[in-house]
C-alpha cells in the first residue's frame, strides 16, 4: 500500500486527521487516507499518505491550515525513515 519513497503523515487524533484529508482533496491533492503501517505508532490508526510529486503541496497546504501532523516519515526500502523538522 505505501511505495518506496511515499510520504506518511501521522496525526495526533481522527479528527486531525480527518480534517487533513478533507483540506487536501478539496484542493484536489493525490493523497490517500490509509491505516497507519504497523511499524509507525499513530494514536488514531490512520495516516494521511502521499507521493513526493505533492508533497510541498500537501505540506504547504497543511502549514497554511495549521493541521501539520504529529510525525511525518518516508518509505526506504522495507523501513520507513522519520522527517525531521523540514515542515
Amino acid at each position: 500500500m505505501v511505495k518506496d519513497g511515499d510520504y506518511v503523515a501521522i496525526f495526533n487524533s481522527v479528527h486531525r486527521v480527518m480534517e487533513a484529508e478533507r483540506l487536501l482533496k478539496d484542493k484536489h491533492l493525490k493523497i490517500l487516507l490509509i491505516p497507519a503501517p504497523r511499524a509507525l505508532a499513530a494514536d488514531c490508526g490512520l495516516a494521511i499518505r502521499y507521493a513526493g510529486e505533492v508533497r510541498s503541496e500537501v505540506e504547504g497546504a497543511l502549514a497554511e491550515a495549521g493541521l501539520l501532523p504529529r510525525d511525518l516519515y518516508r518509505k526506504s526500502g522495507e523501513a520507513f525513515e522519520k522527517i525531521e523538522g523540514e515542515l
